[in-house]
């Protein structure tokens, strides 16, 4: 279908911007940082903190009550693995706690390049393997290069405590390789140059593109996983890779949920404040989670 209307006015307004590829890794960052407004103003919560603790990656821990032992949603930002951060992601955090009725814990990863892979999926498997412990349902979410880190832990840490994954968008393919690289490579938002950039600061060049610790999609047991809801979006170049990883759970016995949105873009699930079909999709993800975590309503 055609792009949303929505959508389309926002690439309008932004063509006046820098293109990505132009940007340095610092200017990438503040960009990203910048974009967050596009989420809304960030509501308020009953509990907000950063957490720095022994071994683990800095967190920030969300939660709309004061109650104890409420499921977790452990999220991981995107950014193409040299971008985001706490701030870039902090009102889609505290949206998603209070509409999935859940903690939710967002976790700094180390970036690139100064922290090359696998850096950053040790510290997404190490962030599972702790909150695990505590004895409450887990899901663990991510979008973009988030979603890569989430189905990562999810495919290395198989615990039981872990109730369900939620991968937007997902950037699971080095090779860059999937007909939506080509179809939609420049025009609607990051598009192949920026996502080839993200992998070439992400990987060592000595690096196996097919190492499963970078690519899911070439995991060689993905079963025994727990239930997935994955959002891709119409106009993205990752839009095949993510559903290629759904069609591989699904052959693996896996219970999945895709999800394509009609006429959006990449990043689009990080502008609740700005599109309705972002606001719609946090709808989504926040029903998944409450059906799997038990805060069903």
């Amino acid at each position: 279908m055609p792009l949303d209307p929505e959508v389309a006015a926002l690439l309008e307004r932004q063509k006046g911007q820098p293109p990505r590829s132009s940007l340095s890794v610092a200017e990438t960052r503040q960009r990203l940082r910048d974009a967050g407004a596009l989420a809304g103003p960030p509501p308020p919560l009953a509990l907000v903190e950063d957490l720095h603790l022994s071994g683990l990656p800095p967190v920030r821990h969300y939660s709309p009550t004061k109650e104890a032992g409420q499921p977790v949603v452990i999220f991981f930002h995107g950014g193409r693995f040299f971008s985001g951060d706490l701030e870039s992601h902090d009102t889609v955090c505290r949206l998603l706690a209070i509409a999935a009725a859940c903690r939710v814990i967002a976790v700094d990863y180390r970036l690139a390049p100064e922290h090359p892979f696998p850096a950053a999926a040790e510290d997404a498997c190490r962030t599972l393997e702790w909150v695990s412990t505590q004895g409450v349902p887990v899901a663990i979410a991510g979008d973009s290069a988030g979603a890569n880190l989430a189905a990562v832990a999810a495919l290395t840490h198989r615990t039981p405590a872990l109730r369900c994954q939620v991968l937007i968008y997902p950037m699971l393919d080095p090779e860059c390789s999937s007909p939506s690289y080509a179809e939609y490579a420049e025009g609607y938002g990051p598009g192949a140059i920026d996502m080839q950039r993200g992998w070439s600061l992400y990987l060592p060049p000595a690096t196996d593109p097919r190492d499963p610790l970078a690519s899911p999609l070439h995991a060689p047991d993905t079963s025994a996983q727990p239930p997935a809801f994955i959002l891709t979006a119409e106009y993205d170049t990752l839009r095949d890779e993510g559903e290629a990883y759904a069609r591989k759970l699904i052959e693996s016995g896996n219970s999945v949920q895709l999800r394509r949105y009609p006429g959006a873009i990449h990043g689009f699930f990080t502008m609740p404040g700005t599109l309705s079909v972002a606001r719609d999709a946090l709808s989504n993800v926040a029903a998944f989670l409450r059906l799997h975590l038990g805060q069903a309503r």
